[in-house]
């Protein structure tokens, strides 16, 4: 498991340092709590894919951060809740999942969970809201949990009011309801003092907070904290393929590695307080860096995010990988690569079809603007020509190195 050195004896001041803190109820009360007392808190993860993504890396490392304070994490899985999907952000409903993909997925995240927090003689407990949430009794329900709903309150919460316009079902509707019930079910269970969550949960977790506070006449609380966005708020997490997973067999750890070494500047300091575990005065020094030593700070912010996802050794693969593609565009076991069959290439591929197939472009159009701008090279050579047909003599060893832009690498073997 994960150790590294204690900053503060209160793990919510190392929250509000770190970046992570957005809000709290009754946060000095709170903060008094988890100074005093260890406590079992939780988080909810919907089980929406096969692997967690580095938008969830933040609720890990809080989760990480809570555990090496003495508090108990309980990481709940979705496979009730994500039956529904949570209509937060969303501008139309989620595709319905089969409870066989739910129940897969769900598996997949206790596997990559267990990486990085210690679940021994129950320091962490992993819970599942399929296990009372697929057999509820609806009238029950609906007369216990329900009744302590108001439509007209729930109908001004942002995740509902912007769906309103374009139809919002009932079946949506009721998932405040059940991530509600889920509070209430962990605090009867393991004695939970508190959810935890991104910004854009605060409605729901404040949903379970008032239930749990009518029900049992108990204090509990809720916190969430800060969505990790880049320098221009954009949600971070998205690369030119798409999601950036944990798992490395849909993002490489060089791939991995890379997108973390391209962020924009002004998110160095952020990013390395976040997402690592490196000491403050080290991220706030690296993240003050300017002009090209900037770098240095990326270097060792996509290192140490790459290391505590993949391991040590990937992660040394990954900087020694793109050092050398960076230096002379030497070929390197660890580039991305991809293998195409000769007889692709026996009547030729052009090369737009070539980069939207290696998805290093979405459309020819984006393919033809690179081109025209200079900035597809093969074998270190600029294709100038939108139009080229990419045969086997154009293979070398039969290989052939793609460079997007500055940064990016493909490596293509025929066989």
């Amino acid at each position: 498991m994960i150790n590294y050195k204690l900053e503060h004896d209160n793990v919510f001041d190392e929250l509000v340092e770190r970046g992570y803190f957005e809000q709290a109820t009754y946060e000095e009360e709170l903060r008094e709590l988890l100074k005093k007392e260890s406590i079992k808190f939780y988080i909810g993860f919907d089980a929406t894919a096969d692997s967690l993504t580095i938008g969830h890396f933040i609720q890990i490392m809080v989760m990480i951060r809570m555990q090496r304070h003495g508090h108990v994490p309980i990481a709940l899985l979705g496979g009730g809740t994500t039956m529904i999907g949570d209509p937060s952000g969303r501008s139309d409903m989620r595709m319905v999942m089969t409870k066989e993909t739910i129940a897969h997925n769900a598996d997949c995240f206790a596997k990559q969970l267990g990486r990085f927090l210690d679940f021994e003689d129950d320091k962490a407990i992993i819970e599942n809201n399929a296990d009372w949430l697929l057999d509820l009794n609806f009238l029950d329900f609906m007369r216990e949990i329900g009744v302590h709903f108001s439509v007209n309150q729930m109908l001004t919460l942002d995740s509902y009011k912007n769906r309103l316009h374009d139809g919002l079902t009932f079946f949506e509707f009721s998932y405040m309801l059940m991530q509600s019930y889920d509070y209430l079910v962990l605090y009867r269970k393991h004695g939970i003092k508190m959810q935890m969550g991104g910004s854009d949960q605060w409605s729901n977790i404040l949903g379970g907070y008032d239930l749990v506070r009518k029900l049992e006449h108990d204090k509990v609380y809720a916190m969430t904290f800060k969505l990790l966005t880049t320098a221009d708020g954009v949600k971070m997490g998205k690369s030119m393929k798409g999601a950036v997973w944990l798992d490395e067999d849909k993002t490489s750890p060089y791939e991995l590695f890379q997108y973390m070494r391209n962020i924009d500047d002004r998110d160095v300091e952020k990013f390395l307080l976040m997402l690592t575990f490196l000491p403050i005065d080290e991220c706030k020094k690296l993240g003050a860096l300017e002009g090209a030593e900037i770098n240095k700070g990326k270097e060792i912010l996509a290192f140490e995010i790459t290391k505590l996802i993949h391991g040590e050794e990937k992660a040394t693969q990954a900087l020694e990988t793109s050092r050398a593609l960076f230096s002379q565009n030497t070929i390197d076991e660890n580039m991305p690569t991809a293998e195409m069959a000769k007889s692709d290439f026996t009547n030729g591929i052009g090369i737009l079809n070539l980069l939207t197939q290696l998805e290093l472009t979405k459309s020819n159009g984006e393919g033809r603007r690179l081109v025209q701008q200079n900035g597809i090279s093969i074998n270190g050579k600029v294709v100038n020509d939108f139009r080229k047909i990419i045969t086997l003599d154009d293979f070398n060893n039969n290989e052939i190195i793609i460079k997007k832009g500055k940064k990016i690498y493909q490596r293509v073997v025929v066989k």
